[in-house]
Parts: structure tokens; sequence; C-alpha cells
């Protein structure tokens, strides 16, 4: 798609009430586990962004039936574990990072093939950390791109060995693909994590049908076994917001002078509310209302207004639990008085981009300070940040685009950044919902329009 330059600047206070699209991960995850179950799985709230399309794209491919019915209602009529077929054509992910590696689980655990491939990000993106247990599994990379990128071939197994794999790294997406392989091997699959990372995928495989357990292991671990070979069954999802796209929002309010919004129905579950918690260490001004649950998940509304942040210490064992955020915070660190140090940000080299340089680049050129030592970034912030300066580097990258545009909402220059068009992979109503909300953001040959957000 052609770049889109976009430029955002000060509006005055934000006010209102919005919804944010649905959460990614469980979004790719429905119709995955819908594509491996038998029967019909109805979603409710999917996310349709670019990434999450290409999976329902892939499960076709793979032999299922999937149906869009209305604004984020689909149908998945699915075709069982043990019952894919090899697709037709190369499986185009487009920047999905997550959507192709649980994909690649699932056919690494098949006896069928498949090529992938995607955009230039994603073909930066490295993938041996999944083909690696994949291979222990007994799959096959026929062929791939330098360093075991895309464009690759893979292979699964006639028998689907199972293993007991300890992730190198924190990492869900490497867990849920060794998880996924393994619905297709006899026997028992375990994963142990030392840090424990977003745990979804076991959620909903128990509530497919699955026999999964999950046990304490060391200090912060977990330990995740299998009974591979279910016959898992189709179900209702209903997906709620998304926390990663809601934090947008949120910092926007918290950074903007007068501000006082309402993101509603955001899922609330432990493993993904660290952004939250350190915001809130950082002194700001946010509560969680109308807490119940949906399909297994905690979800609440969260009421966020304009604070005076802080600076703080990230710990590195947080880092899981808001891989996703970082970008966003190093925003709100800008903002705050004295130093955030986020601690332990490697997984950030290996994101859509080197997000950790991405960031550093971004925070430079808006005037703020900030260094890199190792895997940490400190940010310094004094309250305020310059902004202006040359159209921050986005790296076809969703959400280094996203957050310098909340930046330039509160700085004293407007913020530009080079392209705005990768933000549709994630949150394709970004801007409206911004403008909903009352922000002043302007994207190259849209026009600009403001109203309430529903």
């Amino acid at each position: 798609m052609p770049p889109s330059p976009a430029r955002s600047r000060r509006s005055g206070a934000l006010t209102g009430r919005a919804r944010v699209p649905g959460d990614k991960s469980i979004s790719h995850r429905s119709l995955i586990l819908g594509l491996l179950s038998v029967g019909e799985t109805r979603i409710e709230g999917l996310l349709e962004g670019e990434d999450v399309l290409a999976t329902g794209r892939a499960c076709a491919a793979l032999g299922a039936t999937v149906e869009r019915l209305a604004a984020g209602r689909w149908r998945v009529s699915g075709v069982g574990v043990g019952a894919l077929k090899s697709p037709a054509e190369t499986l185009d992910f487009g920047n999905a990072g997550t959507g192709s590696r649980l994909m690649m689980g699932v056919v690494g655990g098949h006896p069928i093939e498949a090529t992938f491939d995607g955009d230039a990000s994603l073909r930066s993106r490295p993938m041996r950390r999944i083909l690696d247990p994949l291979e222990k599994m007994g799959a096959l990379v026929v062929s791939a791109a330098e360093g075991g990128r895309v464009p690759l071939t893979l292979r699964g197994p006639n028998r689907t060995i199972p293993i007991t794999y300890e992730t190198p790294a924190p990492s869900a997406q490497i867990k849920s693909a060794v998880l996924l392989a393994g619905l297709n091997a006899p026997g028992v699959t375990t994963v142990i994590e030392r840090e424990a990372t977003r745990d979804h995928t076991e959620r909903m495989l128990k509530a497919f049908g699955a026999e999964v357990t999950v046990e304490p292991h060391g200090a912060h671990g977990r330990a995740i076994r299998l009974v591979g070979e279910p016959e898992l069954r189709a179900t209702q999802i209903s997906v709620p917001a998304d926390p990663s796209s809601a934090a947008f929002a949120l910092v926007a309010a918290l950074v903007t002078p007068g501000s006082e919004i309402v993101i509603e129905g955001v899922m609330t579950n432990p493993l993904r509310t660290g952004l939250m918690t350190t915001l809130i260490e950082m002194g700001a001004d946010v509560t969680l209302s109308d807490v119940h649950e949906v399909g297994g998940e905690e979800v609440a509304d969260i009421v966020v207004r304009a604070s005076r942040l802080a600076g703080v210490d990230v710990p590195p064992e947080r880092a899981p639990t808001m891989i996703d955020e970082y970008p966003i915070l190093a925003v709100a660190a800008a903002f705050a008085e004295g130093e955030t140090r986020m601690r332990g940000l490697h997984e950030l080299r290996v994101k859509e981009s080197d997000r950790l340089a991405a960031v550093h680049a971004g925070l430079l050129a808006c005037g703020v300070e900030a260094r890199i030592e190792g895997d940490d970034l400190i940010v310094t912030g004094k309250g305020g940040v310059p902004g202006g300066g040359e159209p921050v580097a986005t790296h076809l990258d969703h959400r280094i685009a996203m957050s310098f545009l909340v930046m330039g909402l509160a700085s004293e220059r407007p913020v530009a950044i080079d392209d705005a068009a990768m933000i549709a992979t994630s949150f394709p109503d970004f801007v409206p919902l911004m403008r909903g909300l009352g922000a002043a953001i302007d994207v190259e040959g849209q026009v600009e329009l403001h109203g309430a957000s529903s």
C-alpha cells in the first residue's frame, strides 16, 4: 500500500466514551481454533484488521469455511485436528507476525505442506525460534530465506512427536506454536516458560475442549501440558476489546490536559495489564468500572483522567505483560517528570521493526532526551515535549505510528510520521476513534472529521 504521511497537533481536552477493536491475540486464535474444531464456531467482536484477515484467509486455504456475517461477526466451519489440507497457494500473512507464527505451529503438526510469505517487514522478522521446536516435533523446513525467514516452506510429519520444550525467551508465540502443533501429536506436549506470558492459547484450548493443565514453574514461570489428539468442539467466542489498542487512547488522555475518557469493555487479564500497573505507579488517575467476565476473560471499562506523571523504574520481569505497549509507555515517560528506565527490552528488537531503536530515534526527533543502554531504554521526561522536527520514521510498524501520533496531541509543536497506512493492520478505526474524542490528527488525502465517538 502507498505511504500515508500523517500529523497530529494540540487539540484541547479529550472527552467521551470509546470502544477500541477486539483483542488481536484472541481474534487470531478464534479463527485458528475454529479451523481445528468440528462444527461451527461463531465469533462476535472479531478485530477486522489486515493481520487478522490474513489469518482468516489462511484458515480457509487449509480447509475451513470462513464467512463474515456482519461487522465483527464471523462464522468458521472447521475440519478438525488431523484433517487439514495442503493449501494450493502461498499463505500471505502481510505484516502478521502472530498469525504467521501460530499457523506455522498448525502446519508443523500436520502431514501437509505450506509456503509462508509476507510483506517487507515480516520478511525481516526471525522465524527460527518457531522452527526449532517444530523440527524437534518432526516438521521439515523444505526451504527458507536466509536466517530461517519467510518466504519459507514447511512440511509437517506423518506422525507428530510430543516434546517437552523450554522456551528460550518469554514469548507467547513460541509457546502457542508448540501447543498448536502438539494438538496432532499422541501423548502429552509440555511447554515450560521461565517467565509467564499471555495465556490466551491455554484458556481458549480449554474452552474448545482440549485437556490442558498449567502449573507454576520456578519463581515466575509455568509448565503447560497438553494432551494431544483431542476432538475440539466448536464454540461461541465473544472477543473483548484489546488492551494493547486501548493503550493509545489511555496515554493520550493522561498527557492531554483536562482530559477525561472512558474506554469500554477492555480485557484486564493480569498477564496483559503491565502498562496500567506502570502508569499507576507513575501517578496516573486510571480506575476500572463495570468489571465482569466475558468468555473466561475479565473485562472492564477503563476511566482515565489527565494526570501529572513521574518517572519510574520498570522491572524486566514485567515485560511479558506489556511487550507491545513499550512504545506508548515511552511517550508517557516523555511527558513525565524525571527518568523512566524500561529494563530488559531485548524482545522489542524482533517485533515489526527493531522497536527499541525506532522508539529511541522517534523520541530524539521530537526533542526528548533518551538513550539506550544494553537492552534498557531510558527516557528523561521534563513535563512536556517540544515536538516538531523531521517526520518520525515508522518502519512499517503500526505501534510506532500510533504512539507518535499520540505524542503530537500534547506536544508544543505538531508531530509528523512518515506513514500511517500500516495502522490498519491492528486498528483500522484509530484515526476516526481518536478524532471522536477530540484529537486533531490529519492523514494525507483524508478529510478531518470531528464528532462523538461510539
